[in-house]
Formats: C-alpha cells, structure tokens, sequence
C-alpha cells in the first residue's frame, strides 16, 4: 500500500501559523516523495491567486508564495468549487497548476488506500 496526504487548508490571514503549518506540512511530505493533495476552502482559497501569498508573512516561516508555488510545482493544489464560487473565483483567475473540484474529488482522495487526511 502506497503512502499518500491529503491537507485540508481552512483559513486566511486570521490564522497565519495554521497556515503556515499546513502548507510546511504538506511540502515536507511532497518533498520527502510522498504525493501530496492540498484542498483549500475558506478563505484559504485566495492562497491559489496571484498576489495573495506574496502580501503574507510570518516571523520564522518560510515564505507563503514559496510553499504555495512548490504545491503548484507538484499539481497539488485544489480550491473548494462551493468556496470559489463565494469568492467569485473562477478557474481562469487561479495560478497555473491549481484547480477548481468538488467534494466528490475530495472524498476519493481523503479515502484513498494508504491516504492519511488532514485538517488546518
């Protein structure tokens, strides 16, 4: 059975060492050859536009724009199709290597055969 993580990102820029967590978390594993599906609901869906990471910052953090771009690099990168939507986030506002998915997709990754789910 294959090893793999699935990280649920739910907040913004109220909550900047959860963020930070989660995203540490989920690029530690993917740079470590695990494969990673981070899933961004909430306000955390901005995180997948250009700009948003780049505004944010957390003392002894590493750099939000470059964990966000490493998870871009891998094709790890989901936004809430229900969260864009409140947002008024469309796929073509999204950073190259993001995507718009339902719970159905969310519920087939977290259930996965050796998936371990996560939530920030």
């Amino acid at each position: 059975m294959s090893r793999s993580l699935v990280v649920t990102l739910t907040c913004g820029p109220e909550a900047l060492e959860r963020m930070a967590q989660a995203l540490t978390v989920a690029t530690t594993a993917q740079a470590a050859g695990i494969p990673v599906s981070v899933w961004l609901t909430g306000e955390a869906t901005w995180l997948a536009t250009p700009g948003y990471a780049e505004r944010l910052h957390l003392p002894h953090s590493a750099a939000f724009a470059d964990l966000r771009d490493a998870l871009l690099a891998g094709d790890a990168v989901t936004v809430c199709t229900q969260c864009a939507a409140r947002r008024e986030i469309e796929a073509p506002d999204l950073l190259p290597g993001a995507r718009i998915a339902g719970a159905a997709t969310f519920v087939d990754a977290a259930l996965a055969d050796g998936a371990q789910a996560l939530v920030y």
